[in-house]
């Protein structure tokens, strides 16, 4: 317990600027060196978590086994560590805040006044070293959100300053990410903002042990140099962090300008193994040298910001790669899809998958999507809402039941295929009240799923609030829309197929969740898989 380390990754400058990343590339290197290393996000919002957040506002929620409704970065923690993250990976201003007021109400503090300091920044340091203490790893990556300087950040730096002090320099340190812009009309690289900031942490009573500086060009040796000077640094430790063509090269960035032997050494921890990357590398010859490519649909409501569906997007390149593949991912907007535009929309793509959402809004053009697919034999993914729209478009246009919906769009509709669990009913509360983390799914033998997953018992995250319609199962069943997967506590249906079509999935957890650069999640394989096979079937017929 008292022999964990820990990490501190703090921005300046500018947001953006990638500390998940850099959390999680130092984090790859440190586990392949054979270290127990985990991450964890500190947001400095008030919000308790992201899961009230609209997607335009924060990027997508991402959700932990344990139902913890959490910020995007543990996504590319899991992705890049192949561990899962939990509850006590992602921690808010918002959270610290209901635990202390929750522990005055109770008077836990004795009749003393509550303070940011002592109490608030108590609060922070238990959070952080929460992981260290259950003696699961040797190293804790600490990435701390928004910028130095950020009034809302404060209480963080503090707790940091004296979590520093309190562990000592060889426990702890701390790594600044900074950008350092290049002047066209000068043409140079200009260090000061990045000056400005290292000052700005030292204000606080924090020193930069090292600066990953984020550039669009080679840092010079005297850049270096003046860097090391001005900041207060080794040289050793101004780290170059330069644009990457994906951000799977960043561990092998990092790698070269040595940022993990930096902090081991600083950490007093042996560097005498090499990294082991083998499968990494692996993946990224795979990742860069496709054999074919395929044009993937993605029909969402947040299409804009690609942060909405990053999950998303992350799974198809690990599938990609899994099958030598290069997946062009094409964003459609649902709310502009109607019978006028949809041919011109989709009918050139390769498979299409319909998103997760929330709301009404653009729910028409989703079933007029799942619509266009079925009916022309594309290979078609639906995820969560994606699969709600599939249940709905089938009672509908093959069922015969013109006004099903859903009582998410429609509260008072007459054949509401998707409805509400029970247990749903009453709750008031937004925030945590969807049926959240692991949930397990029985497999039918036989199915299009069950032949992806090669096991018949699975578990998958879930974040809806809405479900299928049991009552409705009978009549869909019959009219061909099968039932390849349900719960087996609940009942409740997770996954539907058809059968006369090459690839037709709905499922109603976020599969995209549990895909890593180790492991792509079998059904965006499958999914893929058919996609290619469609594209050669297409252009074999254009052949002949």
């Amino acid at each position: 317990m008292a022999n964990t380390k820990y990490v501190f990754v703090t921005g300046g400058v500018s947001s953006s600027l990638g500390k998940g990343i850099i959390a999680a590339s130092l984090a790859k290197l440190l586990q392949a060196r054979g270290y127990r290393v985990t991450i964890q996000k500190l947001d400095p919002y008030i919000n308790v978590d992201p899961g009230t957040l609209n997607p335009y506002e924060h990027g997508e929620c991402y959700v932990t086994d344990d139902g913890a409704e959490t910020d995007l970065d543990l996504g590319h923690y899991e992705r890049f560590l192949n561990t899962p993250t939990s509850q006590a990976n992602n921690v808010t201003t918002g959270r610290i805040y209901q635990s202390v007021i929750e522990k005055e109400r109770r008077g836990e503090f004795l009749g003393k006044t509550v303070q940011v300091v002592p109490h608030i920044t108590n609060e922070i340091k238990e959070r952080i070293q929460l992981l260290g203490k259950s003696g699961a790893y040797d190293i804790v990556i600490t990435e701390i959100g928004g910028t130095v300087g950020d009034i809302e950040s404060l209480p963080y730096i503090e707790a940091v300053r004296q979590l520093k002090w309190e562990l000592g320099d060889t426990n702890a340190l701390v790594i600044h990410l900074t950008l350092i812009p290049y002047l066209s009309a000068a043409g140079e690289l200009k260090t000061k903002p990045t000056q400005h900031s290292v000052k700005t942490l030292m204000e606080s009573g924090i020193k930069a042990d090292i600066l990953v500086c984020r550039t669009e060009h080679e840092l010079s040796d005297d850049l270096r140099r003046k860097l090391a000077l001005f900041c207060n640094v080794k040289k050793a430790a101004v780290i170059q962090s330069i644009d990457a063509s994906t951000i799977y090269d960043v561990p092998n960035l990092m790698l070269e300008e040595g940022l993990d032997t930096v902090v081991l050494n600083q950490l007093v921890l042996r560097d005498d193994d090499q990294p082991n990357l083998d499968k990494w590398n692996d993946f990224l010859q795979r990742h860069k040298n496709p054999k074919c490519e395929v044009t993937i649909g993605l029909i969402g409501k947040y299409v804009e910001l690609q942060d909405s569906y990053k999950s998303i997007l992350e799974a198809f390149i690990h599938a990609g790669a899994e099958k030598e593949v290069k997946v062009r991912v094409e964003s459609i907007h649902s709310e502009f899809i109607d019978d006028a535009t949809i041919a011109k929309k989709i009918a050139h793509l390769d498979g299409l998958l319909v998103a997760p959402g929330f709301g009404e809004r653009g729910i028409e053009g989703k079933i007029k999507a799942v619509q266009y697919a079925r009916e022309n034999k594309i290979p078609f993914f639906g995820i969560c809402l994606g699969m709600q729209m599939a249940v709905i478009e089938y009672a509908r246009n093959v069922l015969g039941l013109k006004d099903a919906c859903s009582i998410e769009v429609d509260e008072a509709a007459t054949n509401p295929v998707i409805s509400l669990m029970e247990e749903q009913k009453n709750i008031t509360e937004m925030g945590g009240t969807m049926r959240l983390g692991a949930w397990n799914c029985e497999l039918v033998p036989g199915s299009k799923v069950h032949a992806a997953y090669g096991e018949t018992a699975i578990s998958e995250r879930h974040r809806h609030r809405y479900e299928y319609n049991n009552a409705y199962r009978e009549q869909l069943e019959k009219a061909g829309l099968q039932t390849t997967g349900t719960n087996p506590k609940t009942g409740l249906v997770e996954i539907i197929e058809l059968k006369d079509h090459p690839w037709f999935v709905g499922v109603q957890y976020h599969p995209e969740y549990k895909s890593t650069v180790a492991n792509p999640h079998p059904l965006f394989v499958a999914f893929v898989s058919a996609s290619v096979t469609y594209a050669q079937a297409k252009k074999n017929a254009k052949v002949s």
